[in-house]
């Protein structure tokens, strides 16, 4: 679900709190007039959180921080992100550690935060990123919130490189919004994966979750799986061999919250084939995209897992720079209710990029879905995941891109699309720069990225669809450790920047006399 935490303040509710009345008319039968249509205003407060990023000692951590510019915001505001760590005494009824801190001028919280507490992470302006790094396995979760000129499409990117050992290479997350629901297609319990769902609760109270498994023969048993307790301001990671016995290649993690919220995420870890971050794949629905599967890719498995009791029949189509083709072999794909279905698709890429487009054969059955990929050959492969994602919308953002290394794909499955991509100033130094490019219906583009004139340091790179689509993107970043093609995925969907707020079909003001 990964909805945006939004608060603002409505002209209408105001007037409600000083007169006691607020009315907004709708049609009747005496042909009233209509309310106005609504008018989009920026959202003023936006929440992220982000997992604790390794457990490796080698852990090399990069979190960049940008907001793009957005006409109607307020002046002022800030966007910063603190470590969530854990609880202090004081947080877990110490009363004495708590008076303890109190008495050496720290002056106690809630949550156990202190005032002496300082952002890992603050933003400096709007249209420009800002970085901070992180070294070893002791970085913990993040909680962030951005207010005022910095909500509007907060965007933060985790990036990590592990030099060696399990999930070595490249793993990339986008912090996330704290909401209820969470749908993993895609991880494993197999003997030669180590996958651990990290859950971060930015509250104030603690939180309850609880997880299922689902294999190719339906739900998995567990033991340990439900009320599991996630304190506040506090990350926790899950490994999901210690909450069942059996091992599968193929599993679909599902995260429900009881009460509170969290923020979730996967991180699959291989002993041969390196390790990333698996995000959520869009909530449960009949027909899915699954943008940007690089276009040296060597091996890609879809994962598809049908929440409901009903069976699920889905065509399979790979959008290509060409056009639409159906993968041989693999026209349609037939998914058992409760059940994750899997199949490996091979070198379906045959050296040019592109999306898979699920849409239903017959009836629609809600679906979600993820993709793992692979590049490279024997010792030198690496892996990274691509859930289904929500189109990029009015404008959605990736950050940490760099000057080289950074591939940018956009299909529009279903009608033509232009967009405008624009390149941000860059982090220590850079103007920005913007192209306008035409999506054909049907087609994935690997476009030719802009890079900001002048450009030191790191860049974001923001999508706006101008006209037609819609239009799906996801942002590839690619480096070389010692031999291995180490590369991670992310999706952009719309950042949701913006909120619909009603106007008032009358003045109002009279009701104030």
């Amino acid at each position: 679900m990964n909805r945006t935490t939004l608060s603002f303040i409505a002209g209408v509710g105001a007037l409600a709190a000083v007169t006691g009345f607020a009315a907004l008319t709708s049609p009747d039968a005496s042909g009233a007039s209509p309310a106005k249509a609504a008018a989009e205003l920026p959202v003023e407060r936006t929440s992220l959180v982000c997992p604790a990023p390794s457990s490796s000692d080698l852990a090399e951590t990069t979190y960049t921080s940008f907001t793009p510019v957005t006409k109607g915001t307020a002046s002022d505001g800030k966007a910063e992100l603190l470590s969530a760590g854990e609880e202090s005494g004081a947080a877990a009824g110490d009363k004495s550690a708590k008076d303890e801190k109190a008495g050496k001028g720290e002056k106690a919280g809630k949550g156990g935060r202190t005032a002496a507490d300082k952002p890992v992470l603050t933003a400096k302006e709007p249209g420009k990123p800002v970085t901070e790094d992180a070294s070893g396995a002791d970085s913990p979760a993040l909680v962030g919130t951005a207010d005022g000129k910095f909500a509007p499409g907060w965007t933060v990117q985790q990036t990590t490189q592990v030099a060696a050992g399990t999930g070595r290479g490249l793993q990339g997350v986008n912090c996330t919004a704290p909401d209820t629901e969470f749908w993993f297609p895609g991880a494993s319990t197999a003997p030669d994966r180590t996958d651990y769902v990290h859950l971060t609760n930015p509250d104030e109270s603690a939180a309850v979750v609880d997880i299922e498994l689902y294999g190719k023969d339906g739900a998995l048993e567990t033991t340990v799986g439900e009320g599991i307790t996630v304190q506040p301001h506090s990350g926790e990671p899950i490994l999901l061999s210690t909450l069942t016995s059996e091992k599968q290649d193929n599993v679909t993690v599902h995260v429900s919250v009881r009460s509170g919220r969290v923020g979730a995420s996967v991180q699959a870890l291989d002993d041969k084939l390196g390790g990333d971050w698996l995000a959520a794949s869009v909530d449960p629905t009949g027909s899915l995209v699954l943008p940007g599967i690089p276009k040296d890719a060597t091996a890609v498995r879809l994962v598809v897992f049908a929440p409901g009791e009903a069976d699920a029949d889905l065509k399979v189509r790979l959008a290509s720079p060409s056009g639409s083709i159906t993968p041989a072999g693999n026209e349609t794909l037939h998914v058992k209710g409760g059940m994750t279905s899997a199949v490996d698709l091979g070198d379906v890429m045959r050296g040019e990029p592109g999306s898979l487009v699920l849409t239903p054969s017959d009836h629609s059955v809600p679906v979600v879905a993820a993709v793992r990929v692979v590049r490279g050959k024997g010792a030198a492969q690496e892996t990274a995941f691509i859930p289904a994602g929500r189109a990029v919308g009015k404008r959605a953002t990736a950050v940490d891109n760099t000057a080289k290394g950074t591939r940018l794909s956009v299909t529009a499955p279903s009608a033509t699309a232009e967009i405008k991509v624009t390149a941000s100033a860059g982090s220590e130094g850079g103007s920005a720069v913007s192209k306008t490019y035409t999506v054909k219906s049907g087609t994935t583009q690997e476009v030719e990225v802009p890079v900001p004139s002048g450009l030191k340091g790191t860049y974001a790179l923001t999508v706006e669809t101008v006209s037609g689509g819609p239009v799906y993107a996801s942002r590839t970043l690619t480096s070389s450790l010692d031999g291995v093609s180490a590369f991670t995925v992310q999706a952009l969907p719309d950042d949701r920047g913006m909120v619909a707020v009603p106007e008032a079909d009358e003045d109002l003001s009279v009701l104030q006399k």
